[in-house]
């Protein structure tokens, strides 16, 4: 193979196996990423997996990857750190979204109803503001009256502690178990109907056990069935 190099404008038939090996070698990278089992690193750090075109991924407890790291600058002041430790022992329910965005706007309410009813039992609904301007983003959040605090990212920055995840994707929901491990992920709009159930049996869950079965939206099921990228519920994405 040693003989096959790039020559310039002269090489052109020297050049051809070599563009034909890169697309072999690009083909295998992405095969590899969607091919892959589950969403935890080495380290047990969450990586996110290519989905295969399904919008909602599930993940039992032995296949989660942790999330940690993530912290920005608070979008009601300016002057406070919003750090995902602060919540120690929450589930946490990580919203990307910008004022930009007319699912974002649509779905804060269904949010703002898994705050409220969930609250209580260790719940924490989190924004992550992207792309947008404070001003814009705070207008949002005061006409939407959505209370729970929002990280205010507009370069995606604190998006980088999710590693991989496709940061271009908004809105997006990403639900963490209270080990702040990634239990489930919406790469679209969510609904309260389909997310307050799935939220509520992640807050339930007992630690070390397996895969609960529980219904998320469009009644994809859990478990065992909802390993990382690969193979997470098979069911089509039906919307709200």
């Amino acid at each position: 193979m040693r003989s096959v190099r790039w020559r310039g404008r002269g090489g052109r038939r020297r050049g051809r196996p070599v563009a034909a090996l890169a697309l072999v070698a690009l083909f295998a990278l992405l095969s590899g990423c969607a091919g892959s089992e589950n969403a935890v690193s080495d380290n047990g750090e969450f990586t996110f997996v290519s989905p295969g075109g399904r919008m909602r991924l599930f993940y039992s407890p032995d296949e989660r990857g942790r999330v940690t790291g993530l912290k920005g600058e608070s979008l009601a002041n300016a002057d406070n750190t919003i750090r995902l430790s602060d919540f120690r022992g929450e589930v946490v329910v990580l919203n990307v979204w910008g004022s930009w965005c007319p699912p974002c706007r649509s779905e804060a309410d269904d949010l703002q109803a898994v705050q409220d009813e969930l609250g209580d039992q260790g719940v924490q609904v989190l924004g992550i503001n992207v792309r947008d301007n404070r001003g814009a983003a705070k207008d949002f959040v005061h006409n939407l009256e959505v209370d729970y605090p929002s990280i205010y990212d507009p370069s995606g920055r604190a998006m980088l502690a999710l590693d991989g995840f496709p940061r271009s994707t908004t809105p997006a929901t990403v639900v963490l178990d209270r080990e702040h491990r990634v239990a489930a992920i919406y790469l679209s709009e969510v609904t309260k109907k389909g997310l307050l159930p799935k939220v509520r049996d992640i807050a339930n869950e007992n630690s070390g056990s397996g895969g609960t079965g529980t219904t998320g939206d469009s009644g994809e099921t859990g478990g065992s069935d909802s390993t990382g990228g690969a193979s997470p519920s098979g069911q089509p994405e039906s919307g709200r």
